[in-house]
This record gives C-alpha cells, structure tokens and sequence, in this order.
C-alpha cells in the first residue's frame, strides 16, 4: 500500500513538474510569436491604403510576429477601443497611427502601466510624458511644406497678389497641423499672399462638396494648396466641372502632398504643378526598430522616412510605374 502511494506520489510530483516548465516557456515566449496589435486611422486615402499594405506585408510574412490590426474609420474613440482590446490581449508591442494629435495621455498611460511598449507611426500625439512611447516613425510634415513654400515662393517671385486657397485635411492630424503651418509662416514672410481655406478632411469626396460649393462664389484662385492627393483629385473634378484650368499655363498652380503614383501622372502631364513626397512604406523600418528593441538595443526617439519633391521634369513613366503606391 505505502508502495503504491509512493509511486503516486512520484508521477504527481513529476506532472505538476512538467506544467510548470510549459508555463516557463510561454512566458519566456520561446516557441511563440512577438505578438503586435496595430491601430490604423482608416481608409480614408490611397495613401493610407499603401501604408496599411505595407505593414502587413512586412509582419504577416514572418512566424516570428503575430500581426492585428484594427481600423478606426477616422474615430479616435474606435483607437482606444482597439488598444484597450490589445491591453486586455497582453500583445507584446502596440503601433498606433494616430487620427489626432490630442487626448492620447490616458489611454498611453494605461498601456504604460501595463508594461506594454508602443510605436506612434505616421502622425504624432501630444503627451505630458514622451516616455509613454518608445518612437515616432513617419514623416517631416512641416519640412514638407517647407518645400512646397520654399517652390511657391520662387514660382510666384516678382508677382502682386497671390490668392492661395488652402485645402486641409483632418484638423489636428500631425499632417494638416505642420503643412498648415509651413504655408501660414510663409504667407506671414511674403506679404503678397492671400490665403483662404477649406476643409477637406483628407478625402476626395469632401473636397468636392467644398470646392464645389466654393467656386459657385468665386473663381478668383491662383493656387491650390492640398494637403494630401485624394482632396486633389476632388478638387481638379470641381475644377472642370466650373470650367477652371489648372497645372502648367492653367490659371491654378497645384501643389498636392503624398506623391502617390496618380498623382506623379497628373504632374507628369501637367496638371499638377508640384507633388511632395509622403512616403507611406515604413513598414520595414518600423520591424527593424521593434527588432532592435526586442536586442535591447538604443533607438532614436523620432524617425524621419526619405522624402523628395517632384515636377513634371523629374518624371518618366518608368518611374512612375515603378512606384508602389
């Protein structure tokens, strides 16, 4: 009888001994992808959708990661939402895309307390503590529209009035915030600049509606400032619908940001006066910067994609072609 107990008691010990080494190696996350919850504003561009391609190809390839991603639709409530799932998940690492800038301190501090690290992409958020975040990945904006004043101001060198209207896009997107700005202390300099504008909340179908509606009052334009390809292509409908000429001879200069290959075609044919580059293909970079963290290697707090601007005479078809997005 003590025999046979004994021998119970061994195969308990060695069963409760075995559970307890499985559970070590899940939480040492041998054998088990890095898992990534990603919050993506929406949808909303063909920018936007270039992005999206971009990061999933990058992470959906790999067995190392696990790749979850949650469109918002352009709401920041759908943004906590998603990154309260990811808390209550316990994914490794959490990438947002904000929709906005503000109100972002609480939900980050959550994710904080909860030993999670993040990686902000594409646009920024205004936090109290950068430590609530690991990196910001994505581009200049406001040495965009550096660029595209700096162009403008050469084009229009010498002119009197230059009446600018000036599509936006979401306002308090990090984008409409640095481009905004880049145009406004511009127009502060120059003097001669007129500037009106309009919101187009970053998608083609808005900028219709408004510039529709804008040029049933008036047609006195010299420049179209968008602040990203989709309001562009709006804009240019509305313009032919009023019988308005625009890109090179026409009586609208354009400048459009994203560069996405639409647009390069636009410029290539000249109806687009100047395209800035937003590159949206970080997705690459942002693995390499979780991989180095993962190392336990430093990395930059802020991170700047390579940009360029382009005319039609920097284009070709083969480029164009080329293009990803």
């Amino acid at each position: 009888m003590r025999r046979s107990f004994s021998i119970l008691l061994c195969f308990a010990i060695l069963i409760s001994f075995a559970g307890c080494r499985g559970g070590n190696v899940t939480e040492s996350s041998a054998g088990r992808a890095f898992v990534i919850g990603f919050s993506q504003v929406g949808a909303e561009s063909d920018w936007r959708i270039a992005n999206t391609k971009s990061m999933t190809e990058t992470f959906q390839g790999d067995p190392e990661y696990e790749f979850r991603m949650e469109n918002a639709r352009q709401q920041q409530e759908n943004q906590f939402a998603a990154v309260r799932r990811f808390i209550l998940e316990g994914v490794d690492l959490i990438v947002i895309a904000p929709t906005v800038e503000d109100g972002w301190q609480t939900v980050l501090t959550e994710v904080h307390d909860a030993g999670i690290p993040v990686i902000i992409t594409d646009r920024s958020v205004s936090v109290w503590d950068n430590n609530l975040y690991l990196t910001n990945v994505g581009s200049n904006f406001y040495g965009q529209g550096k660029k595209a004043v700096d162009w403008l101001s050469e084009e229009t060198r010498g002119e009197s009035n230059v009446n600018i209207l000036h599509l936006q896009g979401t306002i308090g997107a990090t984008a409409q915030i640095q481009r905004t700005q880049a145009l406004e202390d511009a127009a502060a300099n120059q003097g001669n600049w007129i500037t009106n504008k309009l919101y187009g909340d970053f998608t083609e179908a808005k900028a219709y509606e408004v510039m529709t509606d804008y040029l049933a009052t008036t047609h006195d334009i010299d420049v179209l400032y968008s602040e990203n390809d989709n309001m562009t292509f709006g804009a240019m409908r509305a313009f032919d619908e009023a019988g308005i000429t625009y890109g090179e001879g026409g009586q609208v200069k354009i400048i459009t940001f994203d560069a996405t290959k639409e647009a390069l075609q636009y410029c290539m044919d000249g109806k687009i006066d100047l395209c800035v580059e937003c590159n949206p293909l970080f997705g690459p970079m942002v693995k390499e910067l979780i991989e180095k963290y993962r190392k336990g290697e430093d990395i930059p707090k802020q991170v700047y994609v390579e940009e360029k601007v382009f005319t039609s005479k920097d284009l070709d078809q083969a480029f164009i072609d080329s293009r990803e997005y």
